[in-house]
């Protein structure tokens, strides 16, 4: 907690799926371009808890599994959610979620179609892992950007109703000069 805040620092998890990034063969681009944005969106205390993995559904699956149970209150996935047959973030994230949201991806496709056509074929889904909400984004930079401006305005409350009951729930407070995140008007 901070001086200023009731609330504990969230914690957040930023989980790159990437054969060639967990090899070292290229640089992770997707996952500081999400600690980027958050660096950019968030006003209140947060700090990261970033991860590199394979495009492996067990060890997509048991990092989501992890950092849930080490505290994050939002894990943003970048990578693996294509048609390759490689691609199994949305599979490794069904298996550990007990409630999907796929209006996050349906939201994410609806703007990246505005874009490139080719966004019919991403796979992004959402949901609950623990008390973590679970957000899977495309591997590029520009698309990430593009894909948080649509669905961040619903994540800070969304976090509130998974931490619902908890006796020291984080609280995500963003820039309204940069995002307008949606509360109800006793949220």
């Amino acid at each position: 907690m901070t001086a200023s805040s009731p609330h504990p620092a969230a914690r957040i998890g930023i989980l790159t799926v990437s054969d060639r990034a967990s090899r070292g063969e290229y640089a992770d681009e997707g996952g500081p371009a999400i600690q980027a944005y958050l660096a950019e969106v968030l006003t209140s205390a947060w700090e990261p808890h970033a991860s590199i993995v394979p495009d492996d559904i067990d060890r997509i699956a048991q990092s989501i599994r992890e950092m849930a149970e080490a505290g994050c209150c939002l894990i943003v996935t970048t990578g693996g959610t294509g048609p390759a047959p490689r691609d199994v973030t949305p599979e490794a994230t069904e298996r550990v979620c007990s409630k999907l949201l796929p209006g996050f991806g349906e939201l994410m496709r609806q703007v990246s179609l505005q874009f490139v056509p080719t966004a019919i074929l991403s796979r992004q889904t959402a949901g609950i892992c623990g008390r973590a909400l679970v957000v899977n984004l495309p591997g590029r930079p520009k698309s990430i950007r593009e894909c948080l401006d649509a669905v961040f305005p619903a994540i800070p409350y969304g976090v509130d109703l998974a931490h619902t009951g908890h006796p020291s729930p984080p609280r995500l407070e963003t820039n309204p000069k940069r995002l307008v995140a949606f509360r109800p008007p006793n949220g």
